[in-house]
């Protein structure tokens, strides 16, 4: 199999390793699940590797905790080191999809090292693109019941009775992240170097751009397409 560049897109090992971008509201964790499914490739989401990794208290996350603790961000090398280590699992023999890093082209390029020292490389990264004012009208729509947690969004899956939960009527809320402003301020400050991301990958001719304003099911179909095309 070979990359839009000629080159080999598959690694030595026969897995292949894909990597999710997206802005926060673009559908991410909704599309890995479906391609995690459908490809039998492991999901790696760093939050959850960071989350699991706490629970365990394994040496990773015992370094990882403090900085966490410290309100730091967790250094490179660490994070790179949680993805290998999920690689390395019976889950992931056929290969897995990378969500939530890199997140930077440093991130990006200390990757792409640490792969290419094990006869790998990310074979595609798939861009899921929304209009930012549509990113913002789908976190800002999001509620939730304080009571069972339930989730709900105004416009895509309301309650039946407006801003109350369907299983105990409780009053829903709305995050404090999910208001309109917070939405637009974590938007930029992510888009700039996610873009940056995609620029650096882009050059390397595996970039497969998706736009993610289609039905959640076209969206993952034509995903697929490209993945399964080989590209």
């Amino acid at each position: 199999m070979t990359d839009a560049g000629g080159g080999t897109a598959s690694s030595s090992m026969g897995r292949r390793i894909l990597l999710l971008v997206g802005s926060v509201g673009a559908g991410k964790g909704t599309q890995a699940a479906a391609l995690s499914s459908e490809l039998g490739l492991a999901h790696l989401a760093s939050g959850n590797l960071f989350r699991q990794a706490l629970r365990d208290g394994s040496p990773l996350g015992e370094q990882a905790r403090a900085y966490m603790e410290r309100g730091d961000l967790v250094p490179d090398d660490i994070t790179i080191q949680m993805f290998m280590q999920e690689l390395s699992q019976p889950a992931a023999a056929r290969g897995a999809i990378l969500d939530g890093f890199p997140r930077t082209v440093a991130q990006a390029r200390a990757l792409d090292a640490t792969l290419a020292e094990r006869g790998e490389q990310i074979e595609r990264v798939i861009s899921i693109e929304v209009p930012v004012e549509e990113l913002v009208a789908r976190v800002a729509g999001r509620r939730v019941c304080p009571v069972c947690g339930t989730p709900y969004h105004v416009d895509s899956d309301p309650p039946r009775v407006a801003g109350r939960c369907d299983k105990d009527g409780a009053e829903l809320q709305q995050r404090d992240d999910d208001r309109p402003e917070v939405v637009r301020a974590r938007l930029e400050k992510q888009v700039k170097p996610m873009l940056e991301v995609l620029d650096y990958y882009d050059r390397k001719g595996v970039v497969q751009h998706v736009d993610g304003t289609q039905p959640i099911a076209r969206v993952t179909e034509e995903i697929l397409e490209g993945v399964r095309a080989g590209w």
